[in-house]
């Protein structure tokens, strides 16, 4: 029998306390705090977004694999990390759900609270994956008008039911971002990005935050209606001046649903497992009380913006993450950690 593996993992990942005892020695440490001599020894790292993963940490570790437990990978050294032969996994899709949830209670609730009416609205979607198909999915459920910009996505499919950018932004009065962060989307959204939208549209961040320009941002809200922003540059030290000046600001949470959660983990740990051959743990998935977690469906057809607005803010009252962000924006980490996770809702 072979040396029992070591496993280094971020403390906050619900639901994985216990699951690889029986197979591994598994260390918990906080995700901001996994240092270079805590995964010297180490052959795994199961983390989120708060530990970067390059040279400086694992140039003297004999990891061999690395499990995000999150969609977003730009805290991971890929060439590094191919460099060295460790294997990478994110977990793609796992919080698309509670991320379509967020951006669409939050464009009710906005319009609500400024009292616009969403009279045959346009969403511009940037970034058609696995959250972009899903907030696709609503609005048309919703009946609204749908345009849909992914560079990548119509280069491989084809350019039928893809726009530029420029048009996306021109002809839209709702915009979503939804794109990775890589060298492609850095400061994306720009000064002529927010010069190209229309006066009074909707703007969302839910991707990450240095896709966008803040300074740019910044100087265009006066021209803009509803600005929703749950990504930051510098998280977690944000830029309060614009938390200031947006109508909905919360802690990098859209993607917090109980099952986004249980997904995340479930991904990471079935990644492992296969890296290292851990038969018992291939189909892991987290025990949960199915009657009081499972998502919610939805009909919204035929109902008006005053019945969607409250079906929408019953299952998920986003204002009060926006409250508690304003009250406490230094305990970005601490509102992340010890977040009560939402149930999903879906339609048809």
């Amino acid at each position: 029998m072979g040396k029992r593996i070591k496993i280094v993992a971020d403390s906050n990942i619900p639901f994985l306390k216990g699951v690889f005892e029986p197979y591994a020695d598994v260390v918990y440490i906080d995700g901001m705090g996994i240092g270079k001599d805590d995964v010297k020894d180490a052959d795994a790292l199961i983390i989120r977004t708060r530990t970067r993963c390059n040279e400086e940490l694992l140039g003297e570790s004999e990891i061999s694999m690395i499990a995000t437990a999150t969609i977003g990978t730009d805290h991971i050294d890929f060439g590094f990390c191919n460099s060295r032969g460790i294997e990478v996994h994110n977990s793609q899709g796992c919080n698309a759900g509670g991320v379509m949830q967020y951006v669409f209670s939050a464009l009710y609730g906005t319009a609500s609270r400024k009292s616009i009416k969403l009279d045959h609205p346009v969403i511009g979607i940037i970034g058609v994956g696995n959250v972009g198909r899903k907030i696709e999915h609503m609005a048309a459920h919703l009946g609204f008008g749908i345009l849909r910009c992914d560079p990548p996505r119509a280069e491989k499919e084809g350019p039928d039911g893809f726009c530029s950018l420029e048009y996306l932004l021109m002809h839209s009065n709702i915009v979503t971002l939804h794109t990775p962060l890589d060298e492609t989307t850095r400061n994306m959204a720009g000064p002529e990005f927010f010069g190209l939208m229309r006066p009074g549209t909707f703007f969302i961040n839910a991707s990450r935050g240095e896709v966008v320009d803040e300074q740019a941002l910044m100087e265009a809200i006066p021209k803009l209606g509803p600005v929703i922003i749950d990504t930051w540059n510098h998280e977690p030290d944000i830029n309060l001046d614009l938390m200031d000046m947006v109508d909905i600001a919360t802690p990098h949470i859209a993607g917090y649903s109980f099952q986004g959660k249980l997904n995340g983990t479930a991904s990471a740990v079935q990644a492992v497992a296969r890296h290292f051959g851990i038969s018992g743990l291939y189909d892991f998935y987290p025990e949960y009380d199915e009657a009081e977690h499972a998502p919610v469906h939805l009909d919204l057809r035929g109902k008006n913006q005053g019945e969607i607005t409250s079906v929408f803010q019953y299952n998920y009252p986003i204002f009060t993450d926006d409250f508690m962000f304003r009250m406490a924006p230094h305990d970005f980490e601490k509102l992340r950690s010890e977040y009560r996770y939402r149930r999903e809702i879906y339609v048809d």
